[in-house]
């Protein structure tokens, strides 16, 4: 059977499914009608371990390529968490919550989370252009791998999302909307194989960079204070843990 020529539409058709099946995340939340503060603070520890589990992932892969540009890569997302930080709003602005229809969410975290995971999704398009431009079968092979991978970090987003108030249809939009980044970044870097390339340990350690920040800075110290850390850790480790493992058989 002679090879399948690989065209754009392939890629951005790949690409853009990836970013559809962040959106699945919220499908644990159909079934959840009432949120606690306790469920705020797993939620929240959670959501940490999922987001450290895939920085852990994103650092390995960056360190098989370079070092350096993973340094700079995890020095320009801390930054970028930073300079977010500074400059939105404060969580009590009101009036600016109802700017993106987060009625009673944290405006600043949602924003920070939105920049963290579409920070995340770049380096993930990148990587799904790239991989196209390799050997027969590889774009679709690490394509399928990310489709599945968004899938716990839409749950992620859901759960911060959720518990301060966003609707289960906002959250499964914004989700999608984090990881657009994917076909839009998955295009060109196709097309420019050798100039992408060499970028892709930088948006990889960029992505680790801002997600570790998160958790250390944002989701564990507001998980903390809704549950005791005998509870908030553990269940950071073992979503980290999972995650980890989650990586490893894909």
């Amino acid at each position: 059977m002679p090879p399948i020529e690989i065209t754009l539409w392939h890629v951005l058709i790949a690409s853009g499914l990836t970013a559809l099946c962040t959106g699945l995340g919220i499908v644990p939340f159909l079934f959840v009608d009432r949120i606690s503060d306790r469920f705020l603070g797993i939620g929240n520890s959670l959501a940490a371990g999922l987001m450290m589990g895939a920085s852990i992932g994103l650092i390995f892969e960056a360190h098989l390529i370079s070092d350096m540009k993973l340094a700079i890569g995890l020095a320009i997302g801390a930054a970028m968490i930073v300079a977010t930080r500074a400059l939105l709003p404060d969580d009590h602005d009101e009036e600016e919550s109802l700017t993106l229809g987060l009625e009673s969410a944290s405006f600043r975290k949602m924003l920070m989370i939105m920049a963290v995971m579409t920070a995340h999704s770049f380096a993930e398009g990148i990587g799904v252009g790239v991989s196209f431009g390799g050997r027969e079968g590889f774009g679709e092979l690490i394509s399928s791998a990310i489709a599945i991978h968004n899938i716990p970090e839409g749950i992620a987003i859901a759960l911060v999302m959720i518990p301060r108030g966003v609707s289960k249809m906002k959250t499964t939009l914004w989700s999608i909307f984090s990881s657009l980044p994917q076909p839009l970044m998955a295009v060109p870097a196709f097309l420019f194989v050798l100039v992408f390339e060499p970028l892709l340990p930088i948006g990889l350690g960029l992505a680790a960079g801002a997600m570790i920040y998160m958790v250390f800075v944002e989701l564990m110290p507001e998980a903390l204070e809704h549950v005791k850390a005998q509870a908030a850790i553990p269940v950071c480790l073992l979503a980290t843990a999972a995650m980890l493992a989650f990586q490893w058989l894909l």
